[in-house]
């Protein structure tokens, strides 16, 4: 059998990476304890399709022709096990550092961030957490173009409209129904100019701010940053029966693409 093609988006992305170099490093953040998904291990350390989670979205970011460096952001007393049984297990194109996380999703994006390699002129960063291995290579080249295209935005993050009827309720009764097309979901990654989120860190840092996303940092500190559609696929395992649903769409695209090649 014929070893699969690369699509013509993915052939674009190549090109985009060979006239803006590897200018992104990704942030892979898989420092959380999942406790609503009732794991011990972890959810990122969980198997899906023969691999860990975190496996499956560290090769998606590795992948993307854009990112030229990958920071893993782990648990200090997990960072031999991330390194055995995630990293030690795929075979990388980009070069890895791993980052302690701290005491919220907020710190270990920081920890992140500041695990960046300076030198190496990286002028983008995206961020993804490790819970969404779903993630197509695609939609993060997406959202990198984006960014780069646009010298007034801050960031792109990966987001798709809502579907579902949205109310607004107090003390469990329903006051007010808003018009769903003005509603996003987002997800990751949320790519940002490294200037832009570094500072939004630290903003937020200093005034104890802690927001719910990456995005909200960077649009608090005065930033501007937009919505790329993305895959509906790309959904983020939080609880049990989340692992059945990314287990069924992985099989899928395993089979229609050959390991998940673009």
């Amino acid at each position: 059998m014929s070893a699969p093609r690369p699509c013509a988006c993915a052939l674009a992305e190549k090109d985009a990476a060979t006239r803006f170099g590897r200018d992104t490093c990704a942030i892979v953040v898989a420092g959380g304890v999942g406790s609503r998904f009732g794991d011990p291990r972890g959810k990122q350390y969980v198997e899906l399709c023969g691999l860990p989670i975190a496996c499956w979205a560290v090769l998606a970011l590795d992948r993307a022709p854009s990112v030229g460096h990958i920071v893993v952001v782990c648990a200090p007393e997990r960072e031999d096990e991330m390194r055995r049984d995630v990293l030690g297990r795929l075979r990388l194109r980009c070069p890895v550092t791993i980052a302690h996380s701290g005491a919220t999703r907020q710190e270990s994006v920081y920890s992140g961030l500041c695990a960046v390699p300076g030198r190496a002129g990286f002028s983008l960063v995206a961020i993804h957490d490790a819970a969404r291995p779903l993630v197509r290579t695609q939609d993060v080249e997406r959202c990198v173009a984006r960014v780069r295209g646009d010298d007034s935005i801050a960031g792109a993050i990966c987001a798709v409209p809502s579907t579902d009827t949205l109310k607004l309720v107090e003390g469990g009764t329903i006051v007010a129904t808003p018009d769903r097309s003005f509603y996003w979901c987002a997800q990751t990654p949320q790519v940002f100019r490294t200037k832009a989120i570094v500072s939004a860190h630290r903003a937020a840092i200093w005034d104890e701010f802690a927001g719910t996303d990456d995005a909200s940092l960077v649009e608090r500190h005065g930033g501007r940053v937009v919505c790329v559609k993305s895959s509906r696929d790309n959904i983020k395992v939080t609880l049990p029966e989340d692992l059945a649903i990314a287990e069924t769409l992985l099989q899928r695209r395993l089979i229609q693409e050959g390991c998940g090649l673009e």
